[in-house]
């Protein structure tokens, strides 16, 4: 195909994709149509290749940006991981209080401490479900890829139609190749949320109590931090050498919407940290003026409350905490699968 047969194709496809988002917007509500100009136009100034999905659940209305684009999922694929351990329990094969064993090949020194443990160190399901997800302990996850088969995972999420959702291997933080091996997409997150929000992941039970284990997520430098400091949200991060992701339900007065957005190719992670909270910031704002058009449309909300199960007092992750320290940083501190590799900021630390 010739050069400017290739530009004609793309500024078709490009009017296209206007013009079925023209009429969608035609039907949604205001604060959404401006959410979805507003995303659009983030798109043109983003630092990478970005994919951000956006839901109300109250609604279902949805807005975003390259949502379906199978995009390096990094430890946001822990999520899946946990549904299939829930899932696993619905059918008796495992318990919370299932004992598993630390093997050597468990072990991956990217991001949590369980790597240094001592081989045969004993954990119980759930907790290793608290160290994959709250503290992104990519040992963790290994162990309980390893109880539940990566091919189940993948089985359930195929089931429950999740096109770009893929673990190809374990958490293997060494080389390149784990930019392949964890995939999934701004929409398969969302709607796998969706599922979580609604209790039908899984049963209700299980809804309820992995939504409990997202909101004691403590890596909260991204979604969270534009956000008012009272709102709660359960989410999941992810992190890599040059992606940042952010995953979550946003409980907005406890009218909840979910949010996604995956960032990769980026030339350093403080531009993925900036898009990534400008979005969130900008999200929260439109979905609470949709909130207000909903009360003055009388249209019912949807309520959604869920009490952590974290303990305020237990300490805070090692990556945390290096937030509010001076000196060098990590290259990635916001949420595993990735070396720690130690290096020199060009600007000063951030603060959570």
């Amino acid at each position: 195909m010739t050069l400017a047969r290739r530009q004609f194709a793309f500024l078709f496809a490009a009017v296209f994709v206007l013009l079925i988002r023209a009429t969608a917007c035609a039907s949604a509500p205001g604060p959404l149509v401006d959410l979805q100009n507003q995303l659009d136009r983030a798109v043109f100034h983003a630092p990478g290749t970005v994919g951000i999905a956006v839901e109300d659940l109250a609604t279902g209305y949805t807005s975003g940006v390259n949502e379906s684009a199978s995009l390096p999922a990094a430890s946001t694929i822990k999520i899946p991981v946990m549904v299939e351990v829930f899932r696993q329990m619905s059918d008796g094969t495992i318990e919370l209080n299932s004992k598993m064993h630390l093997l050597a090949r468990d072990r991956d020194w990217g991001s949590g401490d369980l790597a240094g443990g001592r081989v045969g160190e004993t954990k119980t399901v759930e907790q290793l479900l608290w160290l994959m997800i709250n503290d992104s302990d990519n040992t963790a996850t290994n162990m309980l890829i390893r109880r539940v088969g990566r091919q189940h995972v993948n089985t359930t999420m195929n089931e429950l139609g999740l096109r770009t959702t893929w673990l190809g291997d374990y958490i293997r933080s060494e080389g390149n190749q784990i930019r392949y091996a964890l995939r999934s997409s701004p929409r398969d997150m969302v709607k796998l949320l969706d599922l979580m929000a609604r209790n039908h992941l899984v049963d209700e039970w299980s809804s309820r109590e992995m939504l409990a284990i997202l909101t004691g997520q403590t890596h909260n430098t991204l979604l969270p931090q534009p956000l008012p400091r009272e709102t709660k949200i359960a989410h999941k991060t992810g992190s890599l050498h040059d992606t940042l992701n952010d995953v979550g339900i946003v409980y907005l007065s406890d009218e909840p919407y979910i949010i996604a957005v995956m960032t990769t190719r980026l030339q350093n992670l403080s531009v993925g940290r900036h898009f990534i909270r400008n979005v969130s910031k900008m999200a929260y704002e439109d979905f609470g003026r949709l909130a207000r058009w909903r009360e003055e449309a009388g249209l019912p909300g949807f309520k959604l409350s869920v009490t952590p199960r974290r303990d305020a007092a237990q300490p805070l992750a090692p990556d945390l905490e290096m937030w509010n320290v001076t000196g060098p940083l990590p290259q990635a501190i916001d949420g595993g699968t990735m070396l720690w590799e130690p290096a020199t900021p060009t600007a000063s630390p951030e603060k959570s």
